[in-house]
């Protein structure tokens, strides 16, 4: 089957129908996409896999989508991977999951759902070596735990520890708390469940994480400032009623991870934590280990340093904040719904998550518009923009003019400060240095502009956007 290059169809962006619909973030020209699944990096290419349904631009007959790249700017679209069986346990959706190398096989493991409104299971499926054509057999890993407590659970990840390769779900308890099942995982076809791992009623998960069900559970090893790593745990914190709107966000936790001096198996104990994403528009990221760290084992000058990228879901809504949204009817017309993030970088400074745009997405710089600009500062409508704070003061960030103005972003900035902000038609990510990023939408009406507004002393060089040759 012949893959469609993806850059090529975002090159004819500029004529895509719809000027709210992204140039720089990979995604199909129609349908709906949201959480990205089974990002991985094999056989020298970053692979993502996200949910989409083909046909039309709601949250209904889920399938995997594909996009792939060797440089993480450059990427191939390519056929649906994973498509629901009819008889089979994913009859009702192919839901979050994951993709990692098993002896060299590609191999998805994904939550399938074989009735509309019942319980997950964990679904097999092998790949080809690159990963573009799967075969779906309807094999089941892990059903629902036999488990009175257990009223929900929901998307496998895999790790490991300590030479040995374990999995966790998210899950819903009958007593209100959101929590954790740890597996173990000798063979992807067989995993054995050892209990309920963590919950929400642990004091730092308590603050941090609150919920109903921990969607989307994301374990990783990531770096210190200081030196060293830490592991970091990530949540999408689900709340009844919630229907796309995410109120409570993303969280996360940062702490240790030891083995218990019974049974061996991997003890997390939270630390710290806070908010993923500080935007109302951010949802289900995945996170890729692309590294852990080698261990006391090795010299010190061979140990590398973990690495971790995470890539979210940025959703179309009704207005958040008090920013214009879409209605569904609007979304219907477009043809299309849902956007990924950028890929993001994680480290931890000071015991709190830092995240910055990985340093390949410097490749869509384009011509420099603006250079050490100060007070009100237009940007285009496909840009990045690096502000550098002179004194204290705020930034606005608006879009439209006069009555019709609406500020999609707000925040302080400090003397020497830096924000990078970047603005893909309707997806706007600023990263604000030392810290996490802030994710949010907003829809340019026909001629309305973006604006920059600066503290004083502050400035801001501005480019425009465009893809690499």
């Amino acid at each position: 089957m012949t893959d469609l290059a993806l850059s090529s169809s975002l090159s004819m962006g500029a004529t895509h129908p719809d000027p709210a619909f992204p140039r720089f973030h990979p995604r199909p020209a129609q349908g709906w996409i949201n959480d990205p699944n089974g990002i991985s990096f094999i056989n020298g290419r970053y692979h993502v896999f996200f949910q989409y349904n083909p046909s039309s631009a709601r949250h209904s007959q889920i399938n995997w989508g594909h996009v792939s790249s060797g440089d993480l700017v450059r990427w191939e679209e390519h056929p649906v991977a994973l498509s629901p069986q009819t008889g089979g346990p994913d009859s009702a959706g192919c839901w979050t999951g994951v993709v990692t190398s098993d002896d060299g096989v590609p191999t998805a493991a994904y939550s399938g759902i074989k009735d509309h409104g019942g319980h997950s299971q964990v679904v097999i499926a092998r790949g080809s070596a690159d990963l573009v054509t799967w075969e779906q057999d309807g094999h089941v890993a892990a059903s629902m735990p036999e488990d009175p407590l257990v009223t929900a659970v929901r998307d496998p990840f895999i790790f490991r520890f300590n030479g040995a390769r374990y999995a966790m779900q998210g899950a819903g308890l009958s007593d209100g708390r959101a929590a954790l099942l740890l597996y173990t995982v000798d063979s992807l076809d067989v995993w054995e469940y050892q209990g309920i791992w963590l919950t929400s009623a642990d004091p730092v998960a308590a603050v941090h994480t609150p919920a109903e069900i921990w969607e989307c559970p994301q374990l990783v090893e990531v770096p210190l400032s200081s030196g060293g790593s830490t592991w970091v745990m990530m949540f999408s914190l689900w709340l009844s009623g919630d229907d796309h709107e995410h109120a409570n966000g993303v969280g996360y936790l940062t702490g240790s991870l030891s083995a218990d001096p019974v049974t061996g198996l991997p003890v997390f104990a939270p630390a710290s934590g806070g908010k993923a994403d500080l935007g109302r528009d951010f949802y289900a990221p995945q996170i890729v280990q692309l590294a852990y760290s080698a261990g006391s084992a090795a010299a010190a000058s061979a140990v590398p340093a973990p690495a971790a990228l995470l890539w979210g879901w940025a959703n179309e809504g009704p207005g958040r904040d008090g920013r214009r949204g879409r209605t569904q009817e609007e979304i219907d017309d477009a043809g299309w719904a849902g956007v990924l993030t950028h890929p993001r970088v994680l480290s931890v400074v000071d015991g709190a998550l830092t995240v910055t745009p990985a340093p390949e997405i410097e490749a869509y710089r384009g011509a420099a518009v603006a250079e050490s600009a100060a007070g009100s500062v237009a940007v285009p409508a496909f840009a990045e923009v690096l502000v550098r704070g002179g004194s204290s003061g705020s930034v606005e960030l608006v879009l439209g003019a006069g009555a019709d103005a609406q500020v999609v972003y707000a925040g302080s900035l400090a003397a020497g400060e830096e924000l990078r902000i970047f603005v893909d038609a309707s997806l706007v990510e600023v990263y604000r240095a030392g810290s996490v990023a802030t994710t949010l939408r907003a829809y340019p009406a026909p001629g309305e502009e973006w604006q920059l507004t600066l503290p004083d002393g502050a400035t801001a060089d501005v480019w425009e956007l465009s893809l690499p040759a």
